[in-house]
């Protein structure tokens, strides 16, 4: 495959590396090299885009068997291949395959391909607890494809153009068999292109794409949890041929916060009390979203009691807001004082009975 850099190599793997081990290598030089992690070190900027390119053929099955064999996107590098599904595009859709074979393709009626919508693109961004309750605006860097900026997206070396398929003509099918026993392919020359490069771009190695990373400002709205997924469309790869762009999904991680607990729409704090506070009843403060609140603790209250401040918590994306919930936690010493021994013995005398009788009730003995 001259003219093509070895993926393989580039992920230090060897080429009989299983998916799961390309991945795992995959992560382990993206995480070294990302440019967050390297911010102006322009060698690891290009050393990131070369792990994704890589990544991004070897680590799709499909894509990985056409590189191997050498057809599809990456036939013109080796020539025509043998056999009759030599330059089969394996990455093609179903519906793509048997517009091929009825005679239809994604082609216009002059042979070009249409235009094709971008890939979608994956990010991810950690905020804080705080930004996931009021919204941010966070930068992410996002590794993706942009137009070969030396052939503008042709694939053929400046100067040059692609030619038309002398396997085709330039229709990217070819029939197999004669007479009403014979079907229609993708064509094993030009991989359903229609069109062949015989001098590729030496910045792209004829794809029409190269590797770049994209810097973006996101605005993250309020009320996100953990692993909320957020849209943005058209921010994923640009098509082929002059197609739309793609979108970008980004999944947010949110770091959790010491007092304030997820509970699905709602937040939930932890709020200690002592024995007498129980017992007696009192006013405690406790944190909001805002600031400080006095909520009241009626006598007699049990450990695990839930108060409820409805619409006191956390925005929700769809509009609204979840509530606030304390639950009372009532803490007990480990050690006891002498004094305060003496108070739970005079206690314990006018607290008499046994709470435990109820449970018995109706068991034999």
């Amino acid at each position: 495959m001259a003219g093509r850099p070895d993926y393989y190599k580039v992920l230090g793997v060897d080429r009989n590396a299983s998916q799961e081990e390309i991945k795992k290598a995959y992560r382990r030089l993206a995480r070294q090299y990302h440019p967050d992690r390297n911010p102006g070190d322009k060698q690891a900027e290009t050393r990131f885009k070369e792990i994704s390119e890589a990544y991004d053929v070897l680590g799709d099955p499909d894509k990985r068997r056409q590189y191997d064999a050498g057809t599809g996107a990456f036939a013109y590098s080796s020539g025509p291949g043998g056999g009759p599904f030599a330059g089969f595009d394996f990455g093609a859709s179903v519906g793509d395959i048997l517009a091929n074979i009825f005679g239809g393709g994604r082609r216009s009626a002059r042979g070009r391909p249409r235009s094709e919508r971008g890939a979608d693109l994956e990010a991810e961004v950690r905020i804080g607890f705080e930004q996931s309750i009021k919204g941010a605006q966070v930068a992410i860097s996002v590794p993706t494809r942009q137009t070969c900026p030396t052939c503008g997206g042709s694939g053929a070396r400046p100067g040059t153009q692609p030619k038309l398929c002398p396997v085709c003509a330039g229709r990217g099918i070819e029939a197999i068999g004669q007479g009403p026993f014979s079907i229609t392919q993708p064509c094993r020359r030009c991989g359903g292109r229609g069109t062949v490069i015989e001098d590729p771009c030496p910045t792209c190695n004829g794809t029409g794409m190269t590797r770049t990373v994209r810097r973006l400002r996101v605005n993250i709205p309020p009320g996100v949890k953990e692993g909320s997924r957020i849209r943005l469309a058209g921010k994923g790869e640009p098509g082929p041929a002059g197609g739309p762009p793609g979108d970008l999904y980004l999944t947010v991680h949110v770091e959790p916060s010491p007092i304030f607990k997820r509970k699905g729409d709602d937040l939930e704090v932890e709020v200690p009390i002592t024995v007498v506070e129980a017992l007696r009843g009192a006013e405690v403060q406790v944190p909001t979203l805002d600031g400080v609140k006095t909520l009241r603790v009626r006598p007699g209250t049990k450990h695990g009691t839930v108060q409820r401040l409805r619409g006191a918590g956390p925005p929700k994306v769809g509009g609204g807001r979840g509530d606030l919930r304390y639950r009372f936690v009532i803490e007990i010493p480990k050690e006891l004082t002498e004094e305060q021994r003496q108070a739970v013995d005079e206690l314990a005398k006018v607290m008499n009975g046994n709470p435990r009788e109820r449970i018995f009730q109706g068991v034999g003995r």
